[in-house]
This record gives C-alpha cells, structure tokens and sequence, in this order.
C-alpha cells in the first residue's frame, strides 16, 4: 500500500517536472518570438529608428533600463506573483527586441537570418546534451563565471583599442562561453526542477531558467553574428 502511494506520488512528481521543463523552453522561444518580432518591426518603422537613435542618451538610456529590468526580475522573483514575473519577462523580452534593432543597420538580413539558424542548432545539440548526459557538469560553473568577467572586461578594453584581431578573439571566446553555458545551464535547470511539482513558486525557478537559456541564446547568436555576419 505505502509502495503504490510512493509510486503515484512519484510519478505525480514527474509528470510536475516534465510539465515544467517544458514550459522553460516554451517561455524561452515566447521571449525570442517577441524579441525577434519587436526588433524587425523597430528596424522597419524609420520614426522609431530615429528616435532610438537620435541620440546616445536615448539608446544607451534603453539599454541601462533593459539591464535594470532583468536585474529587478531576478533579484526579486521570490517575492512576486507568478503573473507579475511574466510581465516582466515579457518586458524585458521587449525591451530587449528594441536596442537589437541596430543588428539590422549593421548587418545584412541574410546574414542575420542565416546566422540565427546557425545558433538554433548549436544552441538545441548543446541544450540537449546538457539535459541526456551522465557527466556533472556543476563544475563548469565557476570556471565559466570567470570567463565572462574576462569577456566584459575584454569588450571594455576593445572599446579603446578597437582592435579587429582582439575583437575577433573575444567573439570566438564568447561563442565558446555561451555554448558550454547553454549546456550547464541546461542540467541545472533540470537537476533543480527535478521532482518538482507544477506550484507558484516551481513556475517561478521555471521561468527564471527560461531567462537564463534565453540570454544564453541571444548572446551565442550575437557572438556568432560577430564573426560569421555580412556587414553592409
């Protein structure tokens, strides 16, 4: 009797994981939809490119927002409502559409397509490698977080020497990093969610993960569009 109760509460338990691990994939391509979507449709309207652009302080002004929003949204999931979280997801999703418009200035449409393609299935090989492999990859986690401190700094410092051969450097390491962080993340998301059942906050860890795999892909693919994408 106990066994049976066991075991339908375990597949109970299942079901709730299965049911949520989906739902992070399913808000993280919601997010790029809306991102791609809003970021076409800015780069099309010639009034909201001029405004976005009419100066420094209105671009780089989105952008501290954008990095406020997400900042917000992380640090304090815990104490919203699930509803309220998405809303926030999906406005930084926006936000996030807006200032990517510039790719369309910079880079052809064929490139950018192709290179979004390119990115989908470096992106899903690694996410499912990350999901069916046996090896622990928790400790990827710190060697990973350091290389990222190094890539910021590194883009820093290229602002001032605006090197072509440092720049092509950081874009080949910074495509390395958002590959192997696709993948560790992955495998923490599932180890978290792993058992869980389908609740307020178990939505709310979801969610959060769907953030973490959808930057992990717009970074990948905006690495990738440095080094592969055809400049106008």
């Amino acid at each position: 009797m106990a066994s049976d109760y066991q075991t339908k509460v375990g597949g109970y338990a299942d079901a709730g994981a299965t049911s949520l691990i989906k739902n992070v994939y399913t808000w993280m391509c919601m997010a790029l939809a809306i991102t791609g979507l809003v970021s076409f449709f800015t780069a099309s309207s010639e009034v909201i490119m001029n405004f976005l652009f009419s100066s420094r302080f209105v671009f780089f002004g989105c952008l501290i927002v954008e990095f406020a929003v997400v900042a917000y949204l992380v640090s304090r999931v815990e104490k919203m409502s699930f509803s309220t979280a998405m809303f926030w997801f999906v406005l930084y999703s926006v936000l996030n559409g807006l200032t990517l418009s510039v790719i369309f200035i910079v880079y052809t449409a064929t490139s950018i397509a192709g290179t979004f393609f390119i990115s989908a299935g470096m992106f899903g090989a690694m996410s499912i490698f990350g999901y069916v492999t046996k090896k622990d990859l928790s400790s990827w986690g710190s060697i990973l977080t350091m290389l990222l401190i190094g890539l910021v700094i590194a883009l820093v410092v290229n602002i001032f020497l605006k090197s072509t051969t440092f720049n092509w450097i950081i874009s080949i390491v910074g495509v390395i990093v958002f590959t192997l962080l696709t993948a560790y993340d992955t495998q923490k998301i599932k180890n978290i969610l792993s058992g869980a059942e389908a609740d307020e906050h178990s939505k709310k860890v979801a969610l959060i993960g769907s953030l973490a795999l959808y930057l992990d892909f717009i970074n990948l693919f905006l690495y990738l569009l440095r080094l592969l994408g055809n400049r106008r």
